[in-house]
């Protein structure tokens, strides 16, 4: 793979409260294209951590059903969610991009804490 467009990722979590023993988060993620480039988003891999340490793991084509394209300067934004059977846990992984010459890469999704408003000290 080539260099990277540089990309922006930001992701804002929130807590949605328990749902059947379960407890509900949502994600919002703004992506910016900051490069010079148009670019696609393609695909999606995300490492979920319960706060018991278990691990699964999401790949998937786009993201809420959407392959989106971002111009340059462009930013899209969505909003997904994750259940976790424990009241804390992490969120982190990579989206996959093909700018328009055909080049594919890869951005990290920077680690974000779920939390419920009880687990803070």
């Amino acid at each position: 793979m080539s260099a990277a467009i540089p990309v922006k990722i930001e992701p804002v979590p929130q807590y949605l409260g328990e749902h059947e023993d379960q407890y509900a988060f949502a994600y919002t993620i703004h992506i910016t294209n900051e490069g010079d480039e148009v670019i696609t988003l393609r695909n999606r891999h995300w490492i979920i951590t319960h706060g018991d340490g278990h691990q699964e793991e999401v790949v998937g084509e786009g993201v809420v059903g959407e392959t989106p394209e971002l111009p340059p300067g462009s930013r899209y934004t969505y909003t997904s969610g994750a259940f976790l059977p424990t009241r804390t846990g992490s969120m982190r992984g990579s989206y996959g991009f093909t700018a328009a010459d055909g080049r594919d890469f890869r951005v990290d999704i920077p680690e974000f804490a779920l939390l419920t408003p009880d687990s803070l000290h």
